[in-house]
């Protein structure tokens, strides 16, 4: 299995999303939910882009758009959702992120349930965790 502890970026973030959390509460839309992580981000000196573009490439062509969440530090992708159970299908699209971006780490956010659910996805393997 192929472990990775979390960098002190990520433990940050993941600070940031908690402090969301026990904020607001779940109920909220993604898009509240974006809005609130990036307010929090920027409040913890994180620097965070909204809705980043990826465009993925077949052979030296552009066939189409990611569009992640957000992106913190350049170095971080963030994917919000307010489902009542994560799915393989998040997971996978977190794994697209990164294959887009090529970027190692995806943080998969789950604001629905009362505790927070935080997946932490490192170049297309779902780590294991004690995050939610």
């Amino acid at each position: 299995m192929n472990t990775h502890p979390p960098d002190p970026l990520t433990e940050k973030i993941i600070g940031a999303i908690y402090e969301v959390s026990n904020t607001l509460g779940p109920g909220f839309l993604e898009k509240v939910y974006e809005r609130a992580l990036l307010r929090e981000l920027t409040l913890q000196n994180i620097p965070a882009k909204k809705q980043v573009t990826y465009s993925v490439i077949y052979k030296g062509q552009s066939v189409g758009d990611y569009f992640a969440d957000i992106v913190a530090s350049n170095a971080v992708v963030i994917e919000i959702k307010c489902v009542d159970r994560l799915s393989n299908d998040h997971k996978a699209q977190c794994i697209n992120y990164l294959k887009a971006s090529g970027l190692s780490v995806c943080l998969l956010v789950n604001f629905q349930q009362a505790r927070v659910e935080i997946r932490r996805i490192v170049s297309g393997f779902e780590e294991p965790s004690q995050l939610s």
